[in-house]
């Protein structure tokens, strides 16, 4: 489970978290960016993904996330941990 949020163009932020239901599976950022997108947004300026300190996995995004977050054209997508720290970084 992991929590991500989005800002706009205009300044808005948008947070989401992991979605598992039987007949829907998001990443947390892909909820993000779809409510970011619900609510107008054609662009954003950054992405961030939080993950529990000492969670099992690679440190970087997975391949769904980081579709949605070039979708809408955001330059950098980071990786956080609860504490701030930062796992991973990408940029394009």
């Amino acid at each position: 489970m992991e929590g991500a949020a989005v800002r706009d163009g205009d300044g808005r932020t948008y947070a989401a978290a992991t979605v598992r239901l039987p007949s829907l599976r998001l990443t947390a950022l892909q909820a993000a960016v779809a409510a970011a997108v619900a609510s107008g947004a054609t662009g954003l300026e950054a992405a961030v993904i939080a993950r529990a300190v000492g969670s099992s996995g690679a440190a970087g995004p997975d391949d769904a996330s980081v579709a949605a977050a070039r979708d809408l054209g955001a330059p950098l997508l980071m990786v956080v941990d609860t504490r701030g720290s930062v796992l991973h970084r990408m940029t394009w």
